[in-house]
């Protein structure tokens, strides 16, 4: 099915509406593939349309559209139906004329170019670099990088990238947890605070700073102890415990600071060097690249955040108040304003988010996605009351929301607190139950919406495990192609008219939607739609080959199978090298 046959079936719809409606020709014709493959390849609701301006019955309206459609090769049936919608049923030649374009563009079928081009940058993860990116992080990864390819293949200018928040206090928490580490290590008798970084990779990055170091950033236990307010007794968990904990755990920062002067940077630079490195591999390993790692210290150092202050200032934006000065966010519908400069003259983590997007809108990007996990829903109207405020195009910014991902071995919950240490690594995860899996499991559903990550599942190697009924189709492909033996390049030679049974055209029909599936996915950035399409695309040909031999005695007739089963395998692999995960040609 040739890719205009959609523009083909809407002239021969205007060519039918010229003769019943003359002054209404203007009229948008939409086709949609009906769910329900009985009703047809596509569906039209033209006629609903126009029965106000015609005060006429759908039904009726319909009728004489149908009657009025030029005679076309293209049509097996245009009929009526419900309450005034046109269904059209191709013929089978239309059908299986795609899997000449299909083997013809190989691994560019079903690009687009719907992006025009245009450069979109597409910022995600930006996980604090405080330690291993755990399996809630995996799934906006995935996402992030699913989305960027599938971008990249709808034919926009792609621009991968990392904020680092390597400037706020997460990071001085991270600092100060390694080196109490690193006094333990050398004798020092220190309570270490239970809301400082706990797991095992700290204890690591202060063996490497003895190590490198030795003994330079001992310091005195008593000075380092000296520090006020006390912490409060373990067992008390009310939330004035918890703000004394936190204001335990500045005053300590502070000491370290005092105490280590010019060599608390060392330490500061050390511990996110380290986990910045650790990082990069780790997203690598799980097939996620970045074109941009954005430093959020970069925008101090340049005196982008104070540029972006003033400039709201100076464009009557920001009030004081309390010494501190706020942005007037509830102008631009947040539930309060936000304060973006400390009394104490200290810029907050908003004021650097504004200058960071401001930073993006200077570099001329023509799009700009956020994907922000889900409770970040709250920040979105403050940012895009920012950019207004600032005199930018806040349309131009979009926001996808990720939820974590919930991980459950042996039906329990998994706990996943960085700060304690009791977490499953997206290291792990991939050890337990491999990349692909990983890839695909996250990519099950809309990004929006809760997601299990059963991991039983992912390991089974059955019909039920989505990615593995998919790469199974593909390497069955790939077996019955190696026992054909032929040359793929004859297949341009096959009669496709050969291929006339029920599920061959519905294999026909299926593969011909890939196109449309990769425009919805990128107009809705939903990656999930490949993952359906392909469950469903994968049903279809296990169907097929549970119920017909492939390679027949007949040469044509399996020359054209074989064709068929080599058109969904490149569909096969296309939408996989979206997702970013494998197709094994054996399994």
């Amino acid at each position: 099915m040739p890719h205009d046959v959609k523009s083909r079936l809407t002239e021969l719809l205007q060519q039918a509406l010229a003769s019943v409606a003359p002054t209404a020709t203007d009229t948008p014709i939409h086709l949609e593939r009906p769910r329900d493959p009985t009703h047809g390849d596509f569906a039209t609701n033209l006629a609903m349309q126009l029965a106000k301006v015609l005060k006429r019955s759908p039904r009726e309206i319909a009728n004489r559209l149908v009657a009025e459609l030029p005679a076309s090769r293209l049509l097996a049936k245009a009929e009526v139906a419900g309450a005034g919608f046109i269904n059209f049923t191709l013929e089978a030649r239309a059908k299986t004329a795609e899997l000449s374009a299909v083997l013809g563009a190989a691994g560019a079928y079903g690009r687009s170019r719907l992006g025009g081009g245009l450069k979109v940058q597409v910022e995600f993860v930006s996980a604090n670099p405080t330690g291993p990116l755990h399996v809630g992080h995996g799934r906006g990864a995935a996402y992030g990088a699913s989305l960027c390819s599938l971008l990249a293949f709808a034919g926009w200018d792609v621009t991968r990238e990392y904020y680092v928040n390597d400037a706020g206090r997460q990071m001085d928490i991270l600092a100060l947890s390694t080196w109490l580490r690193y006094l333990e290590q050398h004798g020092a008798k220190l309570p270490f605070p239970p809301n400082a970084y706990q797991g095992a990779y700290v204890r690591d990055m202060a063996e490497q700073l003895t190590v490198a170091r030795g003994d330079k950033y001992l310091r005195s236990a008593v000075a380092v102890s000296a520090v006020t307010p006390d912490l409060p007794p373990a067992d008390r968990a009310d939330d004035e415990a918890k703000e004394q904990r936190e204001l335990h755990l500045d005053a300590l920062i502070a000491k370290a600071k005092q105490l280590l002067g010019p060599d608390w940077a060392y330490v500061h630079q050390h511990v996110l060097s380290e986990q910045l490195a650790d990082l990069r591999d780790d997203l690598e390993e799980f097939g996620v690249d970045f074109d941009v790692w954005f430093s959020e210290k970069a925008l101090f150092d340049t005196g982008l955040v104070a540029r972006c202050v003033k400039l709201l200032e100076k464009k009557g934006y920001l009030y004081l108040q309390n010494g501190a000065k706020w942005f007037r966010s509830t102008a631009f519908g947040d539930e309060k304003d936000r304060v973006v400069q400390r009394e104490n003259g200290l810029y907050t983590y908003f004021a650097s988010d504004i200058a960071y997007h401001l930073n993006k809108f200077e570099r001329g990007f023509d799009k700009i996605i956020n994907v922000w996990g889900a409770d970040h829903h709250g920040y979105i109207a403050r940012v895009s009351g920012a950019l207004k405020a600032l005199g930018f195009d806040a349309d131009k910014l979009q926001v996808a929301l990720v939820q974590f991902a919930v991980l459950y071995r042996n039906g329990h919950k998994v706990s996943m607190s960085t700060r304690s240490g009791e977490f499953v690594t997206l290291r792990e995860l991939r050890g337990e139950v491999g990349r692909d899996a990983c890839r695909f499991f996250y990519a099950l559903r809309k990004s929006d919406q809760h997601l299990d990550f059963d991991l039983d599942l992912a390991k089974s190697q059955t019909n039920e495990n989505p990615v593995y009924y998919i790469q199974y189709a593909h390497a069955r492909i790939c077996s019955v192609i190696s026992q054909w033996g032929g040359d793929l390049q004859s297949l341009a030679e096959a009669d496709l008219t050969r291929l006339d049974s029920p599920r061959e055209l519905a294999i026909a029909s299926k593969l011909a939607e890939f196109r449309d599936v990769i425009e919805t996915a990128a107009r809705e950035l939903a990656p999930h739609l490949i993952a359906f399409y392909l469950k469903d695309l994968a049903a279809e040909f296990h169907g097929w080959y549970n119920a017909e031999r492939i390679l027949v005695d007949e040469a044509a007739l399996r020359d054209a199978r074989v064709a068929l089963a080599a058109a969904v395998r490149q569909v096969i692999r296309n939408g996989l090298a979206i997702l970013g995960v494998g197709c094994p040609e054996s399994m």
